[in-house]
């Protein structure tokens, strides 16, 4: 059996005006559902987050929920624990209409920290950026550049960038770009 590893070995460049990180391994689960369902609550519960609200981050500890549609949220988890985390959450499902998948492999996740973080996301997303909009907590399913990904705020000068693996090279050197011009 191979050792899992993450899509550019937690590559770091901080030669522009923030710090991009490849956040390394990452757990990440799916969940589709009736998200107002006690059912998806319970399956939720075992994070220890709350089910959360539209475009809404929800956290505890090392985990974290991501609203990504009104019928699907995003588990982020360590990355030893997603496979058993889905399996535990499948079986608080029970037999309620729902999907839990464990995606981990199939995505990267980045960061891009320092003060000048909503500049360079704003140069690739259609998001007012402005920290009276958009705030700490909040999410976006949307395209950074051509794209398709899902940032969130951690805090002020911290954004967290999940795309699909197979664009994680061009997304580092996008946001590297970006942060240089």
């Amino acid at each position: 059996m191979s050792n899992a590893v993450s899509a550019l070995n937690a590559v770091s460049d901080g030669d522009g005006i923030v710090q991009i990180t490849e956040m390394g391994l990452q757990g990440m689960i799916t969940l589709r559902g009736d998200l107002a369902s006690k059912d998806v609550a319970k399956a939720i519960k075992l994070t220890g987050c709350a089910v959360p609200g539209q475009r809404a981050v929800t956290q505890s500890g090392e985990m974290s929920v991501a609203w990504m549609s009104p019928d699907e949220l995003l588990i982020l988890c360590p990355h030893a624990q997603a496979a058993t985390l889905a399996g535990d959450m499948a079986a608080a499902l029970g037999s309620a209409h729902g999907l839990i998948t464990n995606v981990s492999d199939a995505r990267a996740m980045f960061t891009v920290t320092g003060p000048a973080m909503r500049e360079v996301i704003a140069k690739l997303a259609p998001v007012d950026m402005s920290p009276d909009v958009f705030k700490p907590g909040m999410i976006r399913r949307t395209r950074l550049a051509q794209i398709a990904a899902a940032f969130y705020l951690k805090d002020d000068e911290t954004c967290v960038i999940v795309c699909f693996r197979s664009v994680a090279q061009y997304m580092f050197d996008l946001l590297k770009s970006v942060s240089r011009t």
